[in-house]
């Protein structure tokens, strides 16, 4: 098959012929369908951190049909449409029966979706209805996280809620901070390309304001926000939401950062801010995002800006190390460029 490989840290993906994958007892083979570029992707291929390297086939955000199934699967059949989970687990520990596989002893993350065909397990697999595209089931994903910071918050109607970063899983936290009643959802950027479309997906407002970001950001809120969202991942972010904050408010942590960051822990207690981590999702909250896109919601599927072939990303990949216009570009590997 034909698969975008790592050809290691700091160095460009190359499309490569690969052996496809072959389904063991209690495995599926998936052919991808659709299969986002995820931020996190990128920083897999500049920090040791995440653990990928040369060979490595990334893509955790697809969906596909089912072409093979290994023995001992059951309840599924070939021609099956699925967006596949990427958490993997047992599937049958305390954890993973309450939906709460990121717990499970067994937990990894599934990649594969660079490629004509994956490799994955029943258990992180979720029918797609007639009503869901391809495309749905790829942006499941970036949606049950924003979902899951959604619901750590503790977020009350008539909140107001600030989102630093209009990338995918910020845009996604304004989608679903609107549909559980905000009074007021501003996102914050340093650049004002995602502005229409953080408007369209439920945002009151976007601000870009480098040489005042506390100020325009409250000024825009009406305020002090009770919700902070951090969905960056860059040093500085953190205090700047303490900063935001109201008294005895809120920052979730959504953004993935490996550098270490420096916390002025008396403005923190001086306020009494809270501050949540956030990690990954529930299976409920997996299956609540797929619901969402079921039910008619059309705001996420604004997310989409592009969809290419595999023969594109590369050098698509590589663009997208920069600031652009783009939000979520999704791989079609059975196109051809």
């Amino acid at each position: 098959m034909r698969a975008v490989v790592m050809q290691g840290l700091h160095r460009p993906l190359a499309l490569e012929t690969v052996p496809d994958p072959v389904p063991e007892a209690g495995d599926m083979v998936v052919r991808v369908g659709r299969c986002g570029i995820c931020g996190s992707d990128l920083h897999m291929t500049e920090d040791p951190a995440y653990g990928q390297g040369a060979g490595s086939i990334l893509g955790h955000e697809f969906a596909g049909e089912v072409v093979a199934l290994g023995r001992d699967v059951s309840g599924w059949r070939v021609g099956d449409r699925v967006a596949v989970s990427p958490l993997k687990s047992c599937g049958d520990c305390p954890a993973c029966r309450a939906g709460e596989v990121q717990w499970c002893t067994a937990f990894g993350l599934q990649g594969g979706g660079y490629a004509e065909y994956a490799l994955t397990r029943p258990n992180q697999c979720v029918r797609l209805p007639q009503s869901a595209s391809l495309a749905d089931g790829a942006i499941i994903e970036p949606l049950a996280v924003a979902l899951h910071g959604i619901g750590l918050s503790g977020l009350r109607r008539g909140d107001k809620v600030l989102v630093l970063g209009a990338g995918p899983i910020g845009l996604a936290v304004a989608f679903w901070a609107r549909q559980h009643g905000a009074g007021r959802v501003v996102v914050q950027d340093i650049a004002p390309w995602q502005r229409d479309r953080a408007l369209a997906m439920g945002a009151h407002d976007f601000v870009v304001a480098p040489d005042d970001p506390v100020g325009a950001a409250q000024r825009a809120l009406g305020g002090p926000a009770d919700l902070v969202f951090e969905c960056v991942g860059v040093p500085g972010l953190i205090a700047q939401g303490v900063e935001t904050a109201r008294n005895r408010g809120t920052i979730v942590l959504l953004g993935l950062c490996t550098r270490p960051d420096t916390l002025n822990t008396f403005a923190m207690l001086s306020k009494e801010v809270r501050l949540i981590t956030s990690a990954f999702f529930t299976r409920q909250e997996y299956e609540a995002a797929l619901d969402a896109l079921d039910r008619g919601l059309a705001k996420p599927r604004l997310l989409v800006t592009d969809t290419i072939a595999l023969a594109q990303t590369p050098d698509v990949f590589e663009t997208l190390r920069q600031r652009t216009h783009q939000c979520k570009v999704l791989i079609a590997p059975g196109y051809q460029a």
